[in-house]
């Protein structure tokens, strides 16, 4: 045995069986709880169901979520490259970039906000237009 199947075996000695099983499911990843699932599900309903609220329970499928990937990106976009010319670049571009972004937001508040003008104005003359045509109907009877 090689030693990280020794302290593997060591580990797992006082556990029951449900405590081997999932040190064993652990140790293979999350495609080996999906699969026992999926399994469970297809053999017997209720083991699958188990199995579900238990992933869900224990929220080790959700450790490591995509917004935790995504920050730790930036951070490493962040940190230096040791170049200095290539930083200043990067960093100028990013700063234009965010620019560019606010500036693009900016312009879809203001095209919004001139759409809702329209749309509000269109409905005030209609709104004139039928009560006078509403008086007018009235004054003729």
């Amino acid at each position: 045995m090689t030693p990280a199947a020794t302290a593997h075996t060591a580990d797992t000695q006082h556990l029951s069986w449900f405590g081997k099983s999932e040190a064993w499911l652990d140790s293979k990843g999350k495609g080996a709880w999906i699969a026992a699932m999926v399994l469970g599900f297809v053999f017997f309903w209720p083991v699958g169901l188990a199995l579900l609220f238990y992933m869900i329970w224990s929220k080790d499928m959700f450790k490591k979520s995509s917004r935790n990937r995504s920050c730790s990106r930036r951070m490493h976009v962040m940190a230096s490259s040791g170049n200095s010319a290539f930083d200043s670049y990067r960093d100028e571009t990013l700063r234009r970039l965010e620019d560019e972004q606010k500036s693009f937001e900016d312009f879809l508040e203001r095209l919004r906000a001139a759409k809702d003008k329209a749309e509000f104005d269109q409905f005030m003359d209609e709104r004139a237009t039928k009560a006078a045509d509403e008086r007018r109907e009235t004054e003729d009877a």
